[in-house]
């Protein structure tokens, strides 16, 4: 699309506001922009031990990482709760003023607590932080305040670097909530990184959506025990074609005498061999020798790829030189993978 096009698909601003030059609003973009990427350049730059020492007591942590805080904190907190819970790290939110009514019985001694607060001085966190004082909770905040109350009281106080606010006011939450965000999402990716967290854990926790059907593997589609249509490689092409046609593959896997798969015919392996005598010669005299396949732990989408670069619409599951399932291109569109 042009940015003529563009430009006459935007309603005109009514007459009696003036117009704005559209180049004021990609320059005040861009600063907003500029101004958060600095603070977070400054960020990363500021971390140190004590990020490390957070890792570790919200990684120690049996039972949940208990996340807080309120107004626009509390926003990037459910975030940043989501986030962890996603990557393997148990975790949820709890706000704060909720907690001083009742709430305060989801936080238990075998949790630790993560607290935002961009001043260090939010009212609601009070009892929620006397709460882990009293029960030798572990207390990691996040806050703009080195010496705000909040990062006297906590374990350990994860201190956002000086910058200024992305509002031209200086007033709105935006430089400050980014780095909240960021810090957060740094914490939850180093823990995923501690515990080894992979591909298959992910699928685990992400069984929908798109992302879960990127991560399906072959075994999770494929077809198995009699649906699989196998045969001696010396099996006459007569009973061959009958076993074709029965599964509806459009091939039929041949094994040698210890049951490992040595070759295919095809309906394209019929039609070269076409001759009077084709029903009577063997299968083996016909088929394709080392056809392509795939293992069972293998991801969906790499045998979408195989099928794709080969040109072929079925793969052999092999396991141990064994067919032991078959993956047809239609599993994978049934899937949502292709």
């Amino acid at each position: 699309m042009s940015d003529n096009t563009i430009r006459a698909t935007v309603a005109a601003p009514p007459a009696s506001l003036p117009r704005h030059d559209e180049r004021d609003d990609l320059a005040s973009a861009r600063r907003v922009l500029a101004t958060e990427a600095a603070a977070l350049d400054r960020l990363a730059r500021s971390l140190d031990r004590r990020f490390v020492a957070a890792l570790d007591l919200l990684g120690g942590a049996k039972g949940r990482i208990i996340v807080s805080g309120i107004g626009k904190s509390g926003h990037v907190a459910r975030k940043i709760a989501a986030t962890l819970a996603s990557t393997g790290s148990p975790a949820q939110f709890v706000h704060p003023a909720e907690a001083s009514h009742g709430d305060l019985g989801m936080v238990t001694p075998a949790d630790a607590v993560l607290a935002l607060s961009n001043s260090g001085e939010t009212a609601e966190l009070t009892d929620l932080v006397s709460h882990t004082r009293r029960f030798a909770i572990p207390l990691v905040a996040i806050t703009s305040r080195a010496g705000s109350t909040l990062a006297r009281h906590a374990d350990v106080a994860l201190i956002l670097p000086e910058a200024p606010e992305a509002c031209p006011l200086g007033l709105a939450p935006t430089t400050s909530t980014t780095q909240m965000l960021a810090l957060g999402d740094a914490v939850a990716v180093a823990l995923l990184a501690r515990k080894g967290f992979g591909a298959e854990d992910f699928r685990v926790l992400h069984p929908g959506g798109r992302l879960g059907r990127r991560l399906l593997r072959v075994r999770d589609l494929m077809h198995a025990g009699e649906e699989v249509p196998l045969a001696p490689k010396t099996v006459r092409m007569d009973e061959a074609i009958v076993r074709m046609t029965a599964h509806r593959f459009g091939c039929l896997g041949l094994t040698d005498d210890a049951g490992r798969l040595v070759g295919i015919v095809t309906d394209g392996d019929l039609r070269r061999h076409m001759s009077a005598d084709l029903l009577a010669r063997r299968a083996e005299e016909v088929m394709t020798h080392r056809p392509r396949a795939i293992g069972p732990e293998a991801l969906a989408a790499e045998a979408l790829r195989q099928m794709n670069e080969h040109r072929i619409t079925a793969l052999f599951v092999v396991e141990g030189g064994r067919a032991i399932g078959i993956l047809h291109v239609h599993d994978l569109l049934r899937a949502g993978v292709a």
